[in-house]
């Protein structure tokens, strides 16, 4: 059995398991990632990742320190507006919209926003030699210096930590015996890009009306033509059914659902379908094993919340391994990943309330509800001071320090 022996291993080569590959090696960690699917990386290939991701400022931050910003912020579309519309009467119509723009708690931008096929393809590109495709964690064995971790290749790797983002159904997780709770909402995504009439505006824009929230979210101008990202979630069965409609006849659904907002709308690519649920596990630490990402919490697409939650994991991680190597100390020692879990874990039990309250509030389908929904998003967005704070929560716990509203205006890059 071949033998290998590294500081950190990360299970999992998503975006989440990238980022944190690059993040880790930048700092000087000896990093391994596995996974067990070999990367997509181009809109074209079968198995595509046709979704997209906006990265809040806070992500931002860790994208530069992890080496990955510099080749990814020209190709990114930044989101300075970000805009929830009611289309809760007469369809086809908003009857009433909320505006957050970022200029208002003194940054340029929420974040920017990227698809993810990208996404990996530029990772990929920076983490290099670090990337074992095609090769999945058999089993992790915790000593007391380290964890002793089987690959399905024969490998044997002594990592002083494991890092597990092997997403929702992660086998790191499962292996060590920590629950995750998960529930559904009978709701399904349909995820796809779509060209317009109209320029975006860096604006992200949510109509409400029932089933689940509809986001356009900005995509940079391709030759000219302006572009966005699209999730609509549905009820599962209209989803379905939208997923699998006539090209022309989706679209007459699409433009229907849009509400005009960007104008004419244009299905651009292949549309796919993803189920809607919250998970949370009930720990993010188990012996030399850190979770983070989808094996730690999953929420609906609302609010850029997810995969910035997941950023916000990583963060938190490396810093205390840093300070930790800084001390001398252990990075896998129980006292640095109970200090990990009690860092994050009461946050993201926070947020994914949160998240799933909105959800609910944006499947309402009865009137009175819809009222309901309407007359809350009007006192909500009447206040400013209300306003502000919920922009800076909505950029994540270190953004209320990062973005005062006296912090001038910088450009990332």
């Amino acid at each position: 059995m071949r033998g290998l022996a590294v500081d950190v291993l990360v299970a999992g080569g998503g975006v989440a398991g990238l980022t944190a590959t690059a993040a880790f090696a930048a700092a000087g960690f000896e990093v391994l990632c596995v996974d067990p699917v070999p990367p997509v990386t181009s809109a074209e290939a079968e198995g595509s990742d046709l979704r997209s991701t906006a990265f809040l400022s806070p992500a931002v931050d860790l994208l530069r320190r992890a080496g990955l910003w510099e080749a990814l912020a020209p190709q990114a579309a930044p989101l300075r507006l970000m805009r929830i519309a009611d289309a809760g009467g007469t369809e086809g119509v908003i009857r009433e919209t909320a505006e957050f723009a970022a200029s208002e708690i003194g940054a340029e931008v929420f974040g920017w926003n990227l698809p993810n096929w990208l996404l990996r393809r530029e990772m990929v590109a920076r983490v290099d030699g670090a990337l074992r495709a095609g090769v999945r964690v058999e089993r992790v064995v915790p000593r007391s210096e380290a964890a002793l971790v089987a690959l399905s290749d024969g490998t044997q790797v002594r990592a002083r930590l494991v890092v597990a983002a092997d997403g929702r159904d992660s086998a790191v997780r499962e292996g060590l015996g920590i629950r995750a709770r998960r529930w559904g909402y009978g709701q399904k995504a349909v995820v796809f890009s779509v060209t317009h009439a109209l320029p975006h505006g860096d604006a992200s824009t949510e109509i409400h009306r029932s089933g689940g929230p509809f986001t356009l979210v900005p995509l940079p101008d391709r030759d000219g033509v302006h572009a966005s990202a699209v999730v609509w979630m549905e009820a599962g069965p209209r989803a379905a059914e939208l997923a699998a409609m006539p090209e022309a006849e989706f679209n007459a659904a699409l433009n229907l659902r849009s509400c005009g907002v960007l104008g004419e709308l244009a299905l651009a690519g292949r549309r796919m379908l993803w189920p809607i649920i919250t998970q949370v596990a009930e720990r993010l630490d188990g012996p030399r094993t850190a979770l983070v990402a989808e094996a730690a919490h999953v929420v609906p697409p609302i609010g850029a919340q997810g995969l910035n939650m997941s950023l916000a994991d990583i963060a938190a991680l490396l810093d205390l391994c840093e300070a930790t190597r800084a001390g001398g100390g252990d990075i896998g020692s129980r006292e640095l990943l109970g200090r990990y879990h009690r860092a994050r874990h009461g946050e993201i039990l926070l947020r994914v309330g949160g998240i799933d309250a909105l959800n609910r509030a944006s499947m309402a389908g009865a009137r009175p509800l819809r009222e309901l929904r309407r007359a809350g998003l009007r006192t909500l967005y009447g206040a400013a001071p209300v306003r502000r704070t919920l922009m800076r929560l909505g950029l994540g716990a270190r953004a209320a320090e990062s973005w005062p509203e006296s912090r001038p205006e910088s450009r990332p890059g």
